[in-house]
């Protein structure tokens, strides 16, 4: 298809500028630019000074397969795969310094032990996918963490947040996209007045569809308002060790409700987790729960200490509390009933004279899977975005 003129393309906007608005925007534009203008308009970018309120800048961000019933979850993470693999190719641009390519270890106590070997997530990814086969095996018991009976590893892929999240905004705005920062009360601000909403005397300007990729936003968006969504709080520690470049995790829920975690990322830092708790909106970190994420990271992955420290004793947490860069506090958007992705028609004004009806597509609720579900969310959200449009043609 030739490309339209300015006037004759089709006016998108994305709402928010997480991990999944980001990624949606850069879909819809790289699939669509031709037929399609597309904005970003949200109150945080990734290049602002740090927020409770962006939550993308506070996750972990790995990609591994989960076991899940969401059956849209499940697919958006194995089409996020292909893309996310893709991306971390050695050789293969500015995104592979985004990514780091490392082996994930999964350490299964007694009750979360699986009868067979090929009874777990990332085996089941790769037989799919038909790659890596060879990645995934079982651990020799001379390889299991302390407290684990079982474990497998397989290759997974982990995201250097800092740096990929400003290389999607980079992304979309170099490839033509637009974005205009400002704060929506409710969906029908965006509804009637567009890209206008913000411009001082413009007439407004109802767009042709709006992407609805607000997070933990939805509970409290006017017009949306859905009471499913809650923050699931965790808190983490970030430290400095890049010769750290393996992925170990305890799969123990008993102690904390979240096993523990370790995350390499491409520039050498490294994520200490974590903690999983719905309903829990305080916004900084607790002492008592760094003391415990040092202590249990420490105890999975001796390596997080200094080499220099290893090869002379015992690490102790002590060891690790001068490598430590920060302490976060994020909010996960989980949703209970899971992911919300679909279409809805709006009035873009409350006025029965005037206005039209503009498609919503919803494209929130992905808990702690963000990072690995948001290229293969963003391919569903522009399948219902392409359907919508179709229809009213």
């Amino acid at each position: 298809m030739s490309s339209l003129n300015e006037a004759q393309k089709k006016e998108i906007i994305v709402l928010g500028a997480g991990v999944i608005g980001l990624t949606t925007a850069i879909k819809i534009l790289e699939d669509k630019g031709a037929e399609y203008n597309v904005t970003i308009i949200a109150e945080t970018f990734p290049t602002d000074p740090r927020t409770i309120k962006y939550t993308s800048f506070w996750a972990g961000a790995q990609y591994v397969a989960t076991r899940t019933e969401d059956l849209n979850l499940r697919r958006m993470e194995r089409e996020s795969f292909d893309v996310v693999w893709a991306m971390s190719e050695p050789g293969s641009g500015v995104a592979e310094g985004c990514l780091l390519r490392c082996t994930d270890y999964a350490h299964l106590p007694e009750e979360e032990r699986h009868p067979d070997g090929e009874d777990h997530p990332c085996h089941e990814l790769y037989i799919h996918h038909l790659v890596l086969p060879t990645q995934f095996r079982q651990l020799r018991p001379d390889e299991l963490a302390s407290g684990a009976v079982q474990g497998f590893a397989c290759t997974a892929v982990t995201f250097d947040i800092p740096r990929y999240l400003p290389y999607l905004l980079a992304r979309f705005t170099s490839g033509g996209g637009s974005i205009i920062r400002g704060s929506v009360a409710h969906i029908q601000q965006v509804l009637e007045g567009g890209t206008k909403l913000f411009a001082s005397g413009r007439k407004p300007s109802p767009p042709d569809a709006v992407i609805l990729c607000v997070g933990l936003g939805a509970r409290f968006l006017g017009g949306i308002e859905d009471k499913d969504v809650i923050p699931v709080r965790g808190q983490t520690v970030l430290l400095r060790a890049p010769w750290v470049r393996t992925m170990p995790v305890l799969k123990d829920l008993k102690d904390g409700a979240m096993p523990p975690y370790v995350i390499p990322r491409k520039g050498g830092d490294v994520i200490v987790g974590g903690t999983y708790h719905p309903n829990d909106w305080y916004p900084h970190p607790r002492p008592e729960i760094t003391e415990r994420i040092l202590a249990r990271g420490l105890k999975l992955c001796p390596d997080l200490a200094p080499p220099e420290v290893r090869a002379e004793r015992e690490p102790t947490v002590d060891d690790l509390r001068p490598l430590i860069l920060d302490v976060g506090v994020g909010f996960r958007p989980y949703r209970n009933g899971g992911v919300r992705v679909g279409v809805e028609w709006m009035d873009s004004s409350p006025l029965k004279d005037k206005g039209k009806k503009v498609p919503v597509v919803f494209n929130y609720g992905h808990g702690g899977n963000g990072y690995q579900a948001a290229w293969g969310s963003a391919i569903i959200a522009l399948e219902y975005l392409e359907g919508a449009l179709k229809n009213r043609e």
